[in-house]
């Protein structure tokens, strides 16, 4: 069931929980000193506008799958997990348990790391518009002659720039990263972000799903490189179904795809606020996001 309304309802103030930030889709608040909560809401964004329908338990895929990639992954990398259980949490996070219950992490409070860390495998969205026009992305030169969601000869980190809210991210260079978070941040989170990508691409194939584009945030904490926010979830990744892969055109993805090309056969303007689209689009972008989570994991959101 789909519903106009926030869920939760973040919109009200949390009693002994203090709102640190309101995103397009997260909430953050403050826990303690060292600790936050993550609650993933419903909300949609598209055009870096959230639009005024929500895809009910949305949030709760997001949480389910990034906890799923967290704790697939701790081997190659430390992440920022605490906790994904409400009952193990603190007095003022358990208070609202029925409100915040399967879309809730809380976290170590890291500094983020002012960048955002954006491997490619596959020529698509914004990488192959950048391609058409100059015939690489974010520096890195590219064979003539690629079509469209094909596959790249190797991996390639595309970094962007982590824009203040209403303003877009932009593509950069590595130097670029560099000179931004240090040689040494972007030199180690660099390598991370593609032995991370290899790993999930392979379990991904594995089941039949192409991984074809992620991004990963990193934080400090106690002086120490760590994944952050979200984790090869529908809103952060691209995941095509490996059985109708074809390049040469774009594909289907598992995610709010649908609700994009919705929205551009529309005169929208693309500003604030968005508009109102029928509920068998926000139906069927919901059931993308089931469906990429059943494929992945073997089963529901807990």
């Amino acid at each position: 069931m789909t519903t106009q309304m926030e869920t939760p309802p973040l919109e009200e103030h949390l009693d002994g929980l203090h709102r640190l930030h309101r995103g397009k889709v997260r909430d953050i608040f403050a826990v303690d000193e060292h600790k936050m909560l993550l609650v993933a809401t419903d909300r949609v964004s598209a055009f870096d506008v959230v639009l005024p329908q929500r895809l009910a338990d949305k949030g709760k895929v997001l949480t389910s799958l990034s906890r799923f990639w967290f704790d697939q992954t701790r081997e190659l990398v430390r992440n920022h997990v605490i906790s994904t259980d409400v009952a193990e949490m603190p007095d003022a996070v358990r208070a609202h348990g029925e409100l915040l219950a399967g879309r809730s992490m809380l976290v170590h409070k890291a500094v983020p790391v002012k960048a955002e860390f954006i491997v490619r495998g596959y020529l698509a969205g914004s990488g192959w518009k950048e391609y058409q026009r100059s015939g690489e992305i974010c520096g890195h030169e590219l064979p003539p002659g690629l079509r469209e969601s094909e596959k790249l000869p190797e991996p390639i980190l595309t970094p962007t720039t982590k824009a203040p809210a209403g303003e877009h991210d932009e593509n950069i260079t590595i130097p670029q990263l560099a000179h931004i978070v240090g040689v040494d941040v972007a030199s180690k989170a660099g390598a991370l972000s593609l032995a991370l990508y290899n790993h999930a691409s392979a379990y991904a194939e594995e089941r039949g799903i192409i991984l074809a584009d992620t991004k990963y945030e990193f934080g400090v904490f106690e002086g120490k490189l760590m994944l952050i926010d979200e984790l090869f979830t529908p809103d952060s990744s691209r995941y095509w179904s490996a059985a109708d892969y074809a390049p040469g055109r774009s594909q289907d993805s598992f995610d709010k795809q649908i609700i994009r090309d919705a929205l551009e056969a529309t005169d929208w303007n693309k500003e604030a606020p968005g508009p109102v689209l029928p509920e068998g689009i926000i139906e069927k972008a919901r059931g993308r996001y089931f469906e990429i989570h059943r494929l992945l994991t073997g089963g529901d959101p807990a």
